[in-house]
């Protein structure tokens, strides 16, 4: 793994870097690599155990309908007992793929089971075929949904939370911006994992020596620039919906936790996103995982640093949805505990 100087593959990672499939442009044809990637999620589907789930037809202005699952603990449907919080999921994917298969979006599974709460998986349209804002619009009329009918979900509607990793994580920091702008409804905590919020990283240039260039089968400028020549219309400058971070006033957003990786080109930006959230007085959770690249846990998903990293980011939803004094309904894992930041 070529990776620039001074850079250093987290111990435990370190067996996994040669396994690292080779770089390919996901979108030179676009519909092989979902294929391909329905195949993959068809090949380990998820552990439902405990989780029942329901697919809701959201009609758009347009007539067309957007369609969300909307996963719950078994047996907390029909009124039985108190609201639960909710937590509306934003797949990753570079806009473009990403999309869970019908009942087997497993972080809103794990979500549901370990938080617990209700959560809500968002098959928004995908780019090429649907660029911005096609996509961040369908994610706030999801949130729009959500809150409308809580009462018959079962949500408590003052606990919404928004989550994604990666493109899913700057559709959500948007769809908070937007929640602000339009009037609601409103956000408990936005999670924002590995975010692609700003735009201008990908018109960095990609460095030219060989020993300075990451590794091509990581996250690499190449890929991330990639995705926002798709995702955007064509010759049209991002505004703060599309790219969070070219917002130029974020206070009065809600707490956020910001996850990034060390070797990911996304870390800086998500930095960057988040002391601007502290400077506008936003209550702000950051963590960096040590020599970890974009998506690590997808390819080390038993290593100690795979669980600590979720089990972080957990905790920290679940604190912000079941503040102190509240009952958790914890499921007792390992991510239940005391949260550290």
């Amino acid at each position: 793994m070529t990776l620039p100087r001074g850079t250093v593959v987290h111990p435990e990672l370190a067996p996994f870097v040669d396994k690292l499939p080779p770089f390919s442009d996901p979108y030179a044809d676009i519909a092989a690599t979902r294929e391909r990637f329905r195949a993959l999620l068809a090949a380990t589907p998820a552990d439902r155990s405990g989780v029942e789930s329901r697919r809701h037809e959201v009609v758009r202005p347009d007539g067309s309908a957007l369609t969300v699952e909307v996963y719950r603990p078994e047996g907390t449907g029909g009124g039985r007992g108190a609201a639960l919080p909710a937590v509306l999921h934003f797949h990753g994917g570079g806009y473009a793929i990403g999309r869970a298969l019908p009942g087997q979006d497993k972080t809103a599974i794990e979500l549901c089971r370990e938080l617990p709460a209700v959560t809500v998986a968002v098959e928004y349209r995908l780019a090429p075929e649907h660029r911005y804002p096609a996509g961040v619009e369908d994610c706030y009329l999801a949130l729009e949904w959500t809150a409308r009918h809580a009462a018959e979900l079962g949500i408590d509607p003052e606990r919404i939370a928004v989550t994604g990793n990666s493109a899913g994580g700057g559709l959500s920091a948007a769809v908070a911006l937007m929640a602000r702008d339009r009037g609601g409804p409103a956000l408990a905590y936005q999670s924002l994992c590995v975010p692609d919020v700003d735009d201008r990283v990908a018109e960095e240039p990609v460095p030219a020596d060989a020993d300075d260039a990451p590794d091509p089968r990581t996250n690499s400028l190449r890929t991330i620039r990639l995705a926002w020549r798709h995702y955007l219309p064509e010759g049209a400058v991002a505004d703060a919906y599309a790219a969070a971070a070219r917002a130029t006033d974020l206070s009065g957003l809600p707490p956020a936790y910001v996850l990034v990786c060390d070797l990911d080109p996304l870390r800086d930006p998500g930095l960057a996103y988040a002391r601007r959230l502290m400077d506008a007085g936003v209550q702000v959770t950051v963590r960096n995982v040590p020599g970890a690249w974009h998506g690590f846990e997808l390819y080390a998903p038993e290593t100690r640093l795979a669980k600590e990293t979720t089990a972080h980011r957990t905790g920290h939803l679940r604190a912000a949805l079941y503040p102190a004094g509240s009952a958790s309904g914890s499921s007792g894992s390992a991510a239940a505990g005391p949260v550290r930041s």
